[in-house]
């Protein structure tokens, strides 16, 4: 029984990973990032501080993370992180992806938006090198909502990542410990080109950004500027 349950885990996430055409996939997913950090940031007195943002080093939205599990579980999504460059904007996003498993007393199918909030450069450091873990790479804790981050508890302020989600409509800050966060290099490479890393991405060193990825890193400098 549980065999068949790892392996009907393992054919969905991998269906959620199916390619299609150079760059199409990608664009979806940017699209649908920007969708997510629209919806939350607009939402009244429940968005993400905007204060909490402006200071961020980094930001990920990975839109529909499916859920999935009968006594064991796991998580598969994909999504754009962008970070913060050395003039104070937002750099152009790399693509990437996060996965998770647990153990317990669960079961059906759900999805669910994630956003990250990076505040500390250590914790870019880590998804630069191309993958790192929530709560064992760096410290992580469901992030405060509202108009300011100041109610933050201190075990928030604490922590390197606030990590929030959304699902049934409901957003509020989420415990993702040992959520592993990871380049998506071939993403990467079918919006960017051959042989692009993150760093190169994050430096600006690429050109001919699709619409949908730029779109994403605007709208981040909409809601954080001040």
């Amino acid at each position: 029984m549980r065999q068949a349950v790892v392996a009907l885990l393992l054919t969905l996430f991998a269906a959620t990973a199916l390619p299609a055409r150079a760059g199409e996939d990608e664009n979806k997913r940017a699209e649908n990032a920007v969708r997510v950090l629209k919806e939350v940031m607009e939402a009244p007195d429940k968005a993400i501080p905007k204060d909490l943002l402006q200071n961020a080093h980094a930001v990920a939205v990975v839109p529909d993370v499916i859920k999935a599990g009968f006594v064991i579980g796991g998580r598969h999504g994909s999504g754009l992180i962008t970070v913060k460059t050395r003039d104070g904007t937002w750099s152009n996003p790399s693509f990437v992806s996060m996965t998770g498993g647990s153990i317990g007393f669960q079961a059906g199918v759900s999805s669910t938006d994630v956003i990250l909030v990076f505040r500390t450069q250590r914790g870019v450091d880590s998804i630069v090198h191309g993958k790192f873990t929530l709560g064992a790479d760096a410290s992580a804790a469901a992030g405060p909502v509202g108009r300011t981050a100041q109610a933050a508890t201190d075990a928030q302020l604490k922590a390197e990542i606030y990590s929030y989600s959304r699902a049934r409509g409901l957003f509020a800050g989420a415990a993702l410990d040992g959520t592993a966060i990871t380049i998506d290099n071939d993403a990467n490479q079918a919006v960017y080109g051959k042989g692009v890393t993150a760093r190169r991405i994050f430096d600006g060193g690429v050109q001919n950004v699709p619409d949908p990825v730029v779109d994403f890193r605007d709208r981040l400098e909409e809601y954080t500027s001040r």
